[in-house]
């Protein structure tokens, strides 16, 4: 297991890139964010980049757990967005000065990134009106978070469990597969096949005579199905829109459709997603 430290090196080592993608992405003109570390018994945020802001105010802010909006994102393990900052009883304002006075930003989105159960990280979007972030941009802030949340899952590795609960969970997942696998029902099937990669962390094997889609061709698709635009896909990709289509394309004539939404529901249903 790598130590603390080097994890929140590595990811703010990896924020340059994270958050031109997350601007991006989102469509939102100022992004920042930072890495956690345990701080007296509490988790404290560090905020170490921004982008598009008017000077260096949020990078001396130090977030603790509970506080502020990114608080309440570290406190709950899940993304939190208000529309105007300054106003939200929701939250609380300890870190008014540098958001509301210095950097005037009044709709503020805060997705944490989680590894192995603990948030490792932080990352913010914002504007300087008053508007609501769509589900759309918290959808897309949410694929970055992943991709940030898997590389540094990979520089940490997991810890094995005991060969016990290994042999159990995988019985259960394997007869869970093969539930999906058999069902003639393709909207149980749809679902079943998604428990499984939610429990398993990949989806469950394809079954016999289905199409070969490639691991790209597979990732564009799981991106569909989030409701990802093609623009939206390549940024999370990293490649242009031109190759999305082509996978697109690909993937729709080795499932015998015509239409994206009906190879998300072809590949779901031969256990490819």
């Amino acid at each position: 297991m790598i130590d603390d430290d080097a994890l929140s090196r590595a990811l703010d080592a990896a924020l340059p890139r994270r958050l031109a993608e997350l601007r991006s992405a989102t469509g939102l003109p100022v992004v920042f964010g930072g890495s956690t570390r345990s701080e007296q018994g509490a988790l404290q945020l560090s905020i170490s980049r921004t982008v598009g802001t008017f000077g260096d105010s949020l990078r001396r802010v130090r977030v603790v757990t509970g506080r502020g909006l990114g608080g309440a994102a570290m406190a709950r393990s899940a993304p939190c967005r208000v529309s105007d900052y300054a106003s939200t009883p929701g939250i609380t304002h300890d870190y008014d000065q540098a958001v509301v006075e210095r950097e005037q930003l009044a709709s503020v989105m805060a997705y944490p990134v989680v590894v192995h159960g603990a948030v490792r990280g932080v990352l913010y979007g914002a504007a300087r009106e008053s508007r609501r972030i769509g589900d759309v941009a918290v959808r897309n802030a949410g694929v970055v978070a992943a991709h940030l949340a898997r590389d540094l899952a990979a520089l940490a590795g997991t810890p094995a469990p005991a060969a016990r609960r290994v042999d159990a969970a995988g019985a259960a997942l394997a007869e869970l597969a093969e539930l999906a696998r058999s069902t003639a029902d393709p909207l149980l099937r749809a679902r079943l096949a998604r428990i499984h990669t939610d429990l398993a962390g990949g989806p469950v094997e394809p079954a016999a005579g289905a199409p070969a889609l490639s691991p790209r061709e597979r990732e564009a698709l799981r991106l569909v199905a989030v409701g990802s635009t093609n623009a939206e896909i390549a940024v999370a990709m990293g490649i242009g829109v031109v190759t999305v289509k082509a996978y697109l394309h690909n993937a729709m004539r080795k499932l015998g459709v015509n239409n994206r939404g009906r190879a998300v529901v072809a590949a779901r249903a031969a256990g490819l997603l």
